[in-house]
């Protein structure tokens, strides 16, 4: 970590966050970026790919915790500006109540998500974006794909820890699934 992120509020070191992490559930913004048409249907689903902490890489949707005594959208502003990139424009809801929310767990469970550092809960979105998008941080790719092919066989199998399911909640949610 660089000294700048040391010293913001709210961040924790390695040593803490892993503390945390092996006593509390910690809170997750997760976001399913959009490009809709002018009725607001959506066209395209963005799916990064990046690399997972075991050393695979998958496909995935934006996701990020929440930091002490930051907003809910504060949260989710700032996880899709670092994954799509300074230009990419979200239309965040005008409300912060997530279409669902999602629980992750460190071992296999009967929820079927799966995050092998923690127990996490995270309020999922779907947000549209207008801008220009780039991947950045650690975003290797972005991909935007249709509706149809981000629930494919294919694009299912590149993603992991359930986030494929999340995603078919998501566009069930926006009316997109037959």
């Amino acid at each position: 970590m660089g000294p700048e992120t040391d010293q913001a509020p709210g961040w924790l070191t390695e040593q803490e966050i892993g503390e945390a992490r092996e006593r509390l559930p910690i809170v997750y913004v997760e976001a399913v970026p959009v490009r809709v048409d002018h009725l607001g249907r959506v066209e395209r689903v963005g799916l990064l790919l990046r690399s997972r902490p075991d050393g695979t890489i998958s496909r995935a949707i934006v996701s990020g915790r929440v930091l002490y005594r930051e907003p809910v959208r504060d949260a989710l502003w700032r996880h899709l500006s670092k994954d799509l990139g300074a230009e990419a424009e979200p239309r965040l809801p005008a409300s912060p109540t997530p279409l669902t929310v999602v629980e992750y767990f460190p071992e296999p469970s009967p929820s079927g998500y799966t995050d092998p550092r923690q127990h996490a809960v995270a309020l999922v979105y779907l947000v549209p974006v207008d801008g220009r998008c780039a991947p950045s941080q650690d975003a290797l790719d972005l991909a935007w794909v249709t509706p149809e092919e981000a629930v494919s066989d294919g694009v299912v199998g590149e993603m992991s820890g359930g986030q494929d399911r999340v995603v078919r909640l998501a566009l069930a949610h926006a009316g997109c699934l037959r």
